[in-house]
């Protein structure tokens, strides 16, 4: 299939496509599935992140995603999911066709007790932060952990902004201090005021990230391969606002 491409690459910031975390509309899809991912297509995206299947067979989502002109290159699953049905896991990720499959929230306090099957050659298998990796443990950042004791041969990074940010931290320093460690991001924004865990998510553009500062940190890296809008909460239709996003990304010139 010949996907479409509404607007030029260029146009996004580094040249890469548009992706969605389709997370942001965990509401429509159940309701709509072909219907959401045509609306999200026809907004500007051609990328999308998986964030659950609603039931449906690889072949049915991956048929009703590229009907739509989307690819599906990345998916998400919380380390309880990924440590009992890695094998299923990665036998419907490669039915797909997944770049990635995303460790998208941590479970156990010892990693010794999870058993991991050999990495399958076609995919990468990336870490997805929260705050919780930005929590000192005395002087050491666990973030910072990962990134050293993880083998960068195995273990990729996809990088959170919004979230680094609620935690108190600089997306663009950690770009710029692990440039090969971080191939994807999370592009999401926050009304980030002092002192608060659970800010206001609102479009791009419209909180206090600094994505031109993030997106400069990231072209002199050179290492990005994706990143994905991604919006908690709406105050708006959420087709509207993922529109907007995509504009706002358009507009973002680095």
């Amino acid at each position: 299939m010949a996907f479409r491409y509404p607007i030029e690459l260029d146009a996004y910031p580094l040249g890469l496509a548009l992706g969605l975390q389709l997370y942001s509309l965990r509401e429509l899809l159940p309701k709509d599935f072909d219907g959401t991912v045509q609306a999200v297509a026809a907004a500007g995206y051609t990328e999308v992140e998986a964030a659950g299947f609603y039931a449906m067979s690889a072949h049915d989502f991956k048929q009703s995603v590229e009907t739509a002109g989307l690819r599906c290159v990345s998916a998400h699953y919380s380390l309880s999911l990924l440590q009992p049905q890695l094998e299923s896991i990665l036998d419907y990720a490669k039915q797909l066709g997944l770049e990635y499959v995303v460790c998208s929230s941590p479970a156990l306090k010892d990693p010794s007790k999870v058993k991991l099957s050999p990495k399958d050659p076609g995919m990468k298998f990336g870490y997805h932060n929260h705050t919780t990796e930005f929590r000192k443990l005395g002087k050491v950042v666990p973030y910072a952990e990962l990134i050293r004791l993880t083998d960068p041969e195995l273990v990729t990074f996809e990088m959170d902004c919004g979230w680094v940010s609620v935690a108190g931290y600089s997306p663009a320093d950690y770009l710029t201090r692990y440039p090969t460690r971080i191939s994807m991001l999370h592009v999401k924004d926050f009304d980030i005021k002092k002192g608060s865990e659970r800010p206001q998510s609102t479009e791009l553009g419209h909180g206090t990230i600094d994505y031109l500062a993030i997106f400069e940190a990231a072209k002199k890296g050179g290492q990005l391969t994706h990143y994905f809008v991604e919006q908690e909460d709406f105050d708006m239709p959420a087709l509207e606002a993922i529109k907007m996003n995509a504009q706002y990304l358009q507009g973002l010139k680095v």
